[in-house]
């Protein structure tokens, strides 16, 4: 009893990361097996895809969830992070791109140190 169990576990897991094709060939089989009509049969394949679709997506979001919580406790730059870092260093760096007047360069030689008067 254990065993048919484990077996039938198994078998959904499988069938949790088949794709349509072999969905399809897995309950024509099945179909074959146990004598199913073709409605039967094309019933069961509608529900095999579907929740195979559904838990593999249901599997990718969970894989992102863990993924973010990883990288969030590593403490590491997301992309969206890095890009609005890098929108702001273009700004900062667009408005110190208007160069400020340089100055005039006085020769050493005409420099007159003025001194104040005491007094």
């Amino acid at each position: 009893m254990f065993e048919e169990l484990k077996k039938a576990m198994d078998k959904g897991i499988d069938y949790a990361f088949m794709t349509k094709d072999k969905v399809e060939k897995a309950v024509k089989e099945f179909a074959k097996e146990n004598n199913l009509t073709k409605e039967e049969a094309k019933k069961l394949m509608d529900q095999m895809v579907k929740k195979s679709e559904e838990t593999r997506n249901y599997l990718e979001e969970r894989a992102i969830e863990l993924q973010k919580a990883a990288i969030a406790k590593m403490n590491l730059v997301t992309k969206e992070d890095y890009r609005k870092l890098e929108d702001r260093l273009k700004k900062l760096e667009a408005y110190h791109k208007t160069p400020a007047k340089p100055k005039k360069k006085i020769p050493a030689e005409k420099i007159v140190v003025q001194r104040r008067k005491k007094g």
